[in-house]
């Protein structure tokens, strides 16, 4: 297998502040895995066998809760790392991980996670960041399903993923992976009829356009002060 070129990979942030020698090592660990469209990466509660970094395409991870409801819990990005249970303290996966787009992903076994972070501290302090970001959005999308309306709970999580993953078109910001209205209700606590209807009415609005498996942002000003509206 050919050696990983480590400019594809030096700016990507779980690598961030890392002496090239070092870089060099730590990707010399990993293989590179493409995984088709609707293939998974992982299933929840199976044995935590790799920890990952994504470098092309879209993962949608998910949950399945005890009473079998689904929920996407995110969307995986290319630079990010994923996969990471031995990071906390966990031997199986928390959530599945499924490809939404052909994706390729750096896969390294989680057995050399320990010695990896012993020899090379940058990884784990960027990987403590990252947790700590995603505890972060947790903890914010849990407050918002907690007190507010269905209507901004969605412009909320349409502008992070946005944020995330936008990429600027005529019409717009469009949401630059497949999305389906259905991924929107599970992400906020909702139903797929309520989130069908409030996406229709703010197409009717001039405020985004939504179509199979796409969404875009028409007007993310007027949508971040609909999100940021006091409640009434």
């Amino acid at each position: 297998m050919p050696a990983l070129d480590k400019s594809l990979v030096a700016n990507l942030p779980m690598f961030a502040g890392m002496p090239a020698d070092d870089l060099d090592e730590i990707v010399r660990e990993a293989q590179s895995i493409r995984y088709p469209k609707g293939s998974p990466v992982f299933q929840q509660d199976e044995e935590a066998h790799s920890f990952f970094v994504l470098l092309h395409g879209h993962l949608r991870v998910m949950k399945v809760t005890p009473d079998g409801q689904q929920v996407v819990v995110r969307f995986v990005t290319p630079g990010d790392i994923f996969g990471i249970a031995m990071a906390m303290n966990r031997q199986t996966y928390p959530a599945s991980a499924l490809a939404i787009v052909d994706s390729i992903a750096l896969v390294w076994p989680s057995a050399v996670w320990p010695r990896l972070v012993a020899r090379h501290p940058a990884l784990a302090v960027n990987t403590i960041q990252t947790i700590g970001s995603r505890l972060q959005d947790a903890h914010t999308r849990v407050v918002e399903i907690s007190t507010e309306q269905v209507e901004k709970r969605v412009a909320h999580a349409l502008l992070r993923l946005a944020r995330q993953a936008g990429r600027k078109s005529a019409d717009g910001v469009q949401i630059d992976f497949p999305i389906s209205r259905q991924d929107v209700a599970e992400m906020t606590g909702t139903t797929l009829h309520t989130v069908s209807r409030i996406l229709s009415a703010w197409e009717d609005r001039g405020l985004v356009e939504s179509g199979r498996q796409r969404i875009t942002i028409c007007d993310p000003h007027k949508l971040f002060m609909l999100a940021d509206s006091p409640a009434t």
